[in-house]
């Protein structure tokens, strides 16, 4: 979710990308001095130098004093930092209140303004104690990203007439009719230093695709924030030509104004308007920050305890308005720099609140040669961007689009309490539209029995639908009602009640059978039938795979219930693949990674890997073993032909030998069976390619970095991964490839019991938990690891 660009690439992808990967972290082991220093200290000064032009931009767009966007920082990263509970969130002030924020300070002033803030964190502090956190995560989606949208696009209309050299009007409406006559008469120093800043803003992080040498040094010097090299050009172009237009005007600490309350009048007359506006700084920073914290979570595979997160906001609001600072709320993109960066612990938002204070006391000499038109070039752009066309995409899919565009429309015409407001009552009417939008089908097939369809949910809505297509159905029939296991509420429940009475009484026979349980025969309230075909298996609820769904009985068909696995498959699966398979058709496999695994029925590779078609190679057998080449009596054609294939034809840029808990192959190696007297068995000589494994065992076995192995198969299993990355290395092919830097080899393991996968680091030799930390360049090898 895009809530801060400041720290993203400001020419970014659009397109609808999976999170990040997670941060680099330090081998397990490390001491916390040591990585702090190594790690969140250089974090800390990354994000330090995205902070400061950012804040004086949110600061300019909302009216406020330049100092307040730097006091909402450094609360944001000490107080929030230290107390949150997203140690790797990174928060400030926020972009979407902009709008608000401007609104109270046109209307009451900057002093009612910071207390409005200390209020809202006052919420936030007490929703926080209350244990509600997760519920602000139930908004809608859509409603949350065309809030955003409609700030950001009310940001960019306002902080153009400042990038044009004049001065924004009261609201959006006013600013789009002001902005011809302001286009039609630019202030020429302001606009050249705005279009030099966003220029570099979307320039910037390019340098690196430049062919040669150039590529090289632009990859090093697009390291820096494009926020601050935009700035920065701006105010060197300013400086250097003797610009004369607008600069920052910071005013000294000792003139700082604080948080005041509203006066005895203001208080008497206004009370709900400010009332509502503190709960809407509070929901609005508060559901900001939530959505913030669940991305962090995601890139770093974390959990984040999001009640005393909230109760942090609400504690850093508070300091930040008691300090004269603007609203504070956690930032997603913000946050992606800090977990980019390498930062391991909260440490790195506290220093980088540390930095946003000494930078404020002895830096504001140098600050206020900044031109206004930079900042509000910076703004400009922070406020496109926070139109994301991914989110357009995915709420369009998701067929929310109204929802979002009304949103929108209404945070740019009306405001953005109303304009939310406007979009929730758009979203609850598309939600009951959808629950009363029910079809129900009534087919007569050639065996004489009707049958009847349902799809969608059963509501007393849909009672009139329902009782028109049970009419239709002549007297003395044989009736099928075929349920598609959504909900059925009373009324609905009562209509077919009534009418399966009165069908059965005069002759005819109703049978009701839901798609999940095709075979089991149910009445109107949920009971099972007498139905013998249903006696066969009886089936588990909630559960999704089909050898788990169903307990095998007396007579059951294996065979029966793969088939009905392929008629689920091409009735509710294929039509959603159709379109993607014809494409893979037409287009040929070009898989990435070559995945080597066991042949064991529970190993699901797509499932633990998150892969669809087309994204893998996969090889399966006995053991996942690489059999050693030109080894008499151990070679195997079909895999050593499947490893050739995918390296030099599919150019595979990564092969992955994954291992897995409780195989019965390391179990028959630990039993001896390759070592069978007289004439070997297939099994048995297929085994012979893992006898190596046994002897690393007893020689140097491998280990997990965050426990032991529970037993001596489990302790065989993991070395044997390490074992076969050695053969295939041996394999021509794959040494060609690894020695010129084109191909990884990667040691999984994947733990049933706790549904865990392991990665082979290197370095140490030990497996890695892909949740732990430890740094990325440690989580693949370009060759196995010498345990």
């Amino acid at each position: 979710m895009t809530l801060d660009i400041s720290a993203a690439p400001i020419a970014s992808d659009t397109t609808d990308h999976a999170p990040p990967p997670a941060a680099p972290r330090p081998p397990t082991g490390t001491g916390p001095g040591r990585r702090v220093l190594l790690h969140d200290l250089p974090a800390s000064l990354a994000v330090f130098l995205i902070a400061v032009p950012f804040s004086l931009g949110i600061a300019l767009a909302t009216g406020a004093p330049l100092t307040a966007g730097l006091v909402a920082a450094a609360a944001g990263g000490l107080v929030a930092g230290l107390l949150g509970g997203t140690p790797l969130q990174v928060s400030g002030p926020s972009a979407a209140l902009t709008v608000i924020i401007a609104g109270v300070i046109g209307r009451y002033g900057w002093q009612v303004a910071c207390a409005v803030t200390v209020a809202a964190g006052l919420v936030q502090l007490l929703l926080g104690a209350l244990r509600v956190a997760r519920a602000a995560l139930a908004v809608s989606p859509a409603v949350v990203h065309g809030m955003l949208a409609g700030v950001g696009l009310t940001i960019a209309i306002a902080q153009l007439h400042v990038v044009l050299g004049g001065s924004p009007q009261s609201s959006a409406l006013d600013n789009l009719i002001a902005l011809p006559h302001q286009i039609s008469g630019p202030h020429l120093p302001a606009l050249a230093v705005g279009a030099v800043a966003v220029a570099t803003l979307f320039c910037w992080p390019r340098l690196g695709r430049l062919p040669g040498h150039a590529g090289l040094i632009g990859r090093r010097l697009s390291r820096l924030p494009a926020a601050l090299v935009a700035v920065a050009a701006g105010t060197a172009l300013s400086v250097g030509l003797g610009l004369r237009l607008a600069r920052v005007e910071l005013p000294s600490w000792s003139q700082h104004a604080l948080a005041a309350a509203p006066s005895t009048e203001v208080l008497a007359h206004e009370w709900p308007a400010l009332l509502a506006v503190v709960l809407t700084v509070a929901a609005v920073a508060g559901v900001e920050s939530l959505l913030s914290s669940v991305a962090v979570d995601r890139m770093s595979h974390s959990s984040s305890d999001l009640d005393r997160e909230l109760r942090g906001q609400g504690l850093a609001n508070m300091v930040s308005g008691l300090c004269g600072g603007l609203p504070v709320a956690g930032g997603a993109v913000r946050s992606t720099a800090n977990v980019q960066a390498g930062a391991v612990s909260r440490w790195s938002a506290v220093l980088h609140g540390c930095w946003v204070v000494l930078a404020a006391l002895a830096l504001a000499g140098g600050l206020r040669r900044i031109p206004l038109a930079a900042l509000a070039a910076l703004v400009l752009v922070v406020g496109i961007q926070m139109v994301s066309f991914a989110h357009i995409r995915r709420v369009h899919r998701h067929r929310e689009f109204p929802v979002y565009l009304a949103t929108v429309v209404g945070v740019v015409v009306l405001g953005v309490p109303l304009g939310v407001a406007a979009g929730g009552a758009v979203a609850a009417t598309v939600a009951l539209y959808r629950l009363t939008r029910a079809h129900v089908d009534v087919t007569p097939a050639p065996d004489g029995v009707v049958h009847v369809r349902t799809h969608g949910p059963l509501t007393f809505a849909a009672v009139p639908k329902l009782a028109r297509a049970l009419a239709q159905i002549p007297p003395g029939a044989s009736v099928t009602v075929h349920h598609d296991g959504s909900f059925l509420d009373h009324a609905a429940y009562e209509t077919v009640h009534t009418w399966r009475a009165v069908h059965q009484a005069g002759g005819g026979r109703v049978a009701m059978v839901t798609e999940q349980q095709r075979t089991a025969v149910l009445d109107p309230d949920g009971t099972v039938g007498a139905d013998p075909a249903s006696a066969a298996h009886r089936c588990r609820a909630w559960t999704p795979w089909m050898g788990h769904h169903c307990i095998e009985q007396a007579g059951d068909d294996p065979h029966g219930r793969l088939l009905d696995g392929v008629r689920g498959f091409q009735e509710h699966t294929a039509p959603l693949v159709r379109e993607e398979l014809a494409r893979l058709a037409r287009e040929g496999q070009t898989p990435s990674q070559l995945f080597l695994t066991c042949a064991d029925s529970r190993m699901v590779t797509s499932m633990i890997t998150s892969s669809g078609p087309g994204d893998l190679f996969t090889v399966r057998n006995v053991g996942n073993l690489v059999p050693a080449p030109y080894e008499p009596g151990a070679a195997d054609d079909s895999v050593a032909a499947a490893v050739q294939y995918a390296v030099e034809v599919l150019e595979v840029r990564s092969i992955t030998v994954c291992g897995h808990s409780g195989c019965g192959a390391m179990k028959a190696l630990l039993d001896g069976l390759h070592e069978q007297p007289g004439s070997p068995t297939p099994l048995a000589r297929w085994l012979r390619n893992g006898r190596g494994s046994l002897a690393r065992l007893k020689r140097a076995p491998a280990r997990f970095a965050d426990r032991q192995p529970t037993d001596t198969v489990e302790e065989l299993c993991i070395t044997n991964v390490v074992q076969q990355l050695d053969q295939l290395l041996a394999n021509p092919a794959v040494e060609r490839r690894v020695s010129e830097g084109s191909l990884r080899l990667v040691g999984m393991y994947f733990d049933f019991a706790t549904a865990e996968a392991y990665v082979l680091d290197a370095p140490s030799g030990h497996f890695h938990p892909v949740s732990a930390e430890y740094r990325e360049e440690q989580r693949v090898t370009r060759a196995p690891a010498t345990v």
